[in-house]
This record gives structure tokens, C-alpha cells and sequence, in this order.
């Protein structure tokens, strides 16, 4: 079978994967390779995902977004999830879950493979649940069987919550929202009902050899990661972690490409403490992180409250922040939503590296500044990072084509505009100096990695199929026999 990406790594070898990435990420592709053979940094590849464009994560490089999406038993099919992921992908997702929990999982599961060029992650034990129809009824062997067949499927990424164990349910006891993670809330009930460890801690070296096969990665879940700023740091949440270091070794023994899930409910003070921790335990692991929020109150407002955490998180060394949108904890997110949710985690991306000095970052930033300055109101726009939505905005009040020629905008207006104002008396003859004028930022002889320069979104394609069609089949797909 095809080696894994960290076996050829280990071997010395840089493979295309790796010179894809180290021109998107303006690295040489020795250095990506060194970062992957250690396990600093992986590259969800599955040898069946044929539409996809390779990108890394890592902490050495631009820090990356994810996008949940998917259905559930009450909301959306295939071709809503599917308008989902073309907004995620838009919108600058760099990879993408697929968290269905509904109906026809097989083909939304294949739709979403057959037309991202990103990475499609997904969690195993929410297709267990639904074909054993209860969590106490699923079975070692059912298990392997959905990770066997997801990975077949062309998945690039699973989320594993092995790291929670019977020991553990006991320290979650005082918390206020006990557990809030899907997957290790069922995974509790499974251990309490059956009286047995975790079945995919016992069974994780079997996983792996399915993982190798196909050169899927692990994302180790995190099933007791607090639920509230009361919960955080605590006894439960720590003692997962360890496990975790323990399997992220394991995976890495037998060639599996292994990254760790964070924490979704942080206070703002004890977010670096967190990732300093989970870098130690786990060697160096690739950590993605939700959010965090760092606070409870806002309801509507979490993409705020987590993207505030998110960029401390970020800034502390996390790899990959997992995007929240308006709708968590209210309901199931559209495509607007996932448009909002991935504003508000790029920016928390993008500061991050310009505050960790990544190479070219704070380019971006420099050329809309000197856009705006300039009254250059289509180059503004062209370099927002979402384009419509800042032209939009602009046009509410002056839309006709002679004010993007305008000095001021509604805000303040030609008289009060302070830019305009400030370019006057640099020009009349007074005390302040005129601004040299130069060519300004050149994005294009930037060292800024992909993600840190215009547009967002900006994806190989090429091999992508037609929307309405996958290897002669039509999606949204109404086959017979298809999961329900």
C-alpha cells in the first residue's frame, strides 16, 4: 500500500504534496518535510481524495481555519450542505468537517469529498450511533467498519475521541455542564451502560492500521473538553489530555499523521497556559482548538466571543482554529453563517500571525492601509477579506460609481473626513511633511504565506467535477438504498 505522508518524510522523501504546500506556504520543501517527519505538522491527504489541493498545519506555519458544516435529523439535505461547503471554501475554509448527523450520510459524506479541493474531516461514531440506533449498541466491529468505510470514502481527517476514559467519567462530576462534547458524551453512555473502556482506546491500534492505509489523519478529540469558563482547566480536561499524549505517540509509531483537539470553553488568562500544555504532553502535536469562547453571556455573538479566543490561542502556538458561527448553542448554521462564522475566524487567523511576526503577514494589512488612504476605494475593496460584504456596505449610502472616486465616504463626509483633511495640509504649505510617495506594498513579491494575502479562498480547483455531477451520478442524490 502507499506509504503515509510522515513515512515518506521519515524517509527522506519530499513528496509533490510537500512541494505544493511549500509554494503556497513560501517555505522550501526540505523545511516542510523536516516538520512533518517530526509530527510537528500534518497534511490530511487521502489517497482517494483526487480533488484535492494539499495545505499543512502546523505551528510554523499561517495559522489555518476549519468550517463545521452538515446536516441533522430536522434540517438540511444534500444540496444545502453542498451550498454550505461551496460558502465555506469561498470563504476561506482550509478545511472542512462534515458533522451530518441526519439522513443520507453516505452521499452527503461523498458529495462533500468529490467537491472540495480542502481537507474533509469528519466523526466516525455519529455514523455509528445512527446505524446502531443507540449509543450501548455499538460494537468494536461496527466501528472499524465506519472508519474503514469513511476512509474509503476519500476522508482526510477523522476525529477519534480515545482519550476518554472510564477512569475519567468520575471527574466530571462537578462540573456545571458535565459534557458537552458530542462524541464523548456518547461514549460515556457506551462505558456506563457496557461497563467497558472505551472501545476506540482498546481498539486504536486497529484504527490506525485504517488510518495508514489510506494516509488518513488522527484528530484526537477532546470527548471532556469543558462547556463553560466554570469547567475549564480542570481535573477531567487534563487528564483526557494525558491520554491523549500517550496515543499521539501510538499513532505516530505506526505511520498515522496525528494532530489534538483543544478545548471550546477557556477563560481569556488561561488560554496559553493550555496550549503550553498540550504542546509538552503531546510532543509537539499540531493543536486545533475551538475557539476558545472565553466568555458564556453572548448567545448570537459566539463568533465573537471565540475569535477573541481564538487569536490568543493562535498567537500561543494552536495550529488550527475550528470557527464558531452566531448559531452555536442556538441551532443549525446556513450558509450565511458559515459566511460570518469564517470572517470572524480569518481575522483571528490572519492577527495572529501578523502579532507572531510570521514572514510578509502585516503585507496585507499595509496595502488596504495605503488603499484607504489613498481614497482608492476599488483597490479597498478588492484586498478586503470579504469583498462583497465591504463593497456592500459602502454602496448602502453612496452607490453611484462617482463617489468611488470620492474623498470620504457616509461616515463623516467631505467635510469632516479626517484622511482628506490630513492629505490638505500635507499639501498646503504648513509644518507637517507630505507623505513620500512610493509603490506602495507589493502582495505579489510578498513572503506572506497563501492564507495572509488576498483573496481568501484561493484554491486549486482544476480537479473538482462538475457540481451537478459525480462519476455519472447526479447530487443531490436520490439512490435507492441510501442511509436514512
Amino acid at each position: 500500500m502507499p506509504a503515509t505522508q510522515i513515512e515518506r518524510a521519515r524517509n527522506g522523501e519530499v513528496t509533490p504534496a510537500m512541494e505544493r504546500l511549500a509554494a503556497r506556504e513560501n517555505h522550501e520543501p526540505e523545511f516542510v518535510r523536516r516538520e512533518v517527519a517530526e509530527g510537528r505538522a500534518v497534511i490530511p491527504n487521502n489517497h482517494a481524495h483526487d480533488s484535492l489541493d494539499p495545505m499543512v498545519i502546523g505551528r510554523a506555519f499561517a495559522t489555518k481555519v476549519n468550517a463545521n458544516i452538515g446536516n441533522s435529523e430536522t434540517t438540511s439535505g444534500v444540496e444545502e450542505e453542498l451550498e454550505k461547503l461551496h460558502a465555506a471554501v469561498h470563504y476561506g475554509a482550509d478545511t472542512v468537517m462534515d458533522l451530518s448527523t441526519g439522513g443520507k450520510l453516505d452521499t452527503t459524506r461523498e458529495a462533500n469529498v468529490a467537491h472540495s479541493p480542502v481537507p474533509i474531516g469528519t466523526v466516525p461514531i455519529y455514523e455509528a450511533v445512527k446505524r446502531a440506533e443507540s449509543a450501548d449498541a455499538i460494537t468494536h466491529e461496527l466501528l472499524l467498519d465506519v472508519i474503514e468505510k469513511q476512509a474509503e470514502q476519500g476522508v482526510d481527517y477523522m476525529t477519534i475521541h480515545a482519550g476518554i476514559l472510564m477512569e475519567h467519567l468520575p471527574l466530571t462530576d462537578g462540573r456545571k455542564t458535565g459534557i458537552v462534547s458530542r462524541g464523548g458524551s456518547i461514549l460515556a453512555e457506551w462505558m456506563e451502560e457496557n461497563g467497558m473502556q472505551n472501545p476506540l482506546y482498546t481498539k486504536f491500534e486497529a484504527i490506525c492500521e485504517i488510518l495508514a492505509e489510506h494516509d488518513v489523519t488522527a484528530s484526537l478529540g477532546d470527548g471532556l473538553r469543558p462547556g463553560c469558563l466554570a469547567d475549564a482547566s480542570d481535573e477531567a480536561q487534563f487528564a483526557e489530555l494525558d491520554t491523549l499524549g500517550e496515543l499521539t505517540g501510538t499513532a505516530r509509531e505506526r505511520g498515522v499523521q496525528v494532530m489534538v483537539e483543544g478545548p471550546g470553553h477557556v477563560p481569556l488568562d488561561e488560554i496559553t497556559e493550555n496550549v503550553e500544555r498540550q504542546q509538552a504532553v503531546c510532543d509537539g502535536a499540531p493543536f486545533y482548538v475551538l475557539g476558545p469562547l472565553v466568555t458564556d453571556v453572548a448567545p448570537g455573538y459566539d463568533h465573537i466571543t471565540s475569535a477573541i479566543g481564538a487569536t490568543e490561542a493562535a498567537r500561543a502556538g494552536a495550529a488550527m482554529l475550528c470557527y464558531v458561527t452566531p448559531k452555536e448553542h442556538l441551532g443549525l448554521p446556513d450558509a450565511d453563517d458559515v459566511r460570518d462564522g469564517l470572517a470572524a475566524y480569518r481575522i483571528a487567523a490572519h492577527a495572529a500571525d501578523v502579532a507572531n511576526g510570521r514572514p510578509g503577514a502585516r503585507d496585507w494589512d499595509d496595502a488596504l492601509s495605503e488603499a484607504r488612504y489613498e481614497f482608492d476605494w476599488r483597490r479597498q475593496f478588492e484586498l478586503a477579506l470579504d469583498p462583497d460584504r465591504a463593497r456592500s456596505y459602502h454602496d448602502q449610502t453612496l452607490p453611484e460609481d462617482n463617489y468611488k472616486e470620492a474623498r470620504f465616504c457616509s461616515m463623516c463626509g467631505a467635510e469632516f473626513c479626517s484622511m482628506r483633511i490630513d492629505q490638505d495640509a500635507r499639501d498646503a504649505d504648513g509644518e507637517m511633511s507630505s507623505i513620500t510617495e512610493s509603490e506602495g506594498t507589493d502582495l505579489d513579491a510578498s513572503a506572506a504565506a497563501s492564507a495572509n494575502r488576498p483573496p481568501v479562498g484561493t484554491h486549486d480547483t482544476s480537479r473538482v467535477p462538475d457540481r451537478t455531477e459525480v462519476d455519472g451520478v447526479a447530487f443531490p442524490s436520490e439512490a435507492p438504498g441510501d442511509d436514512d
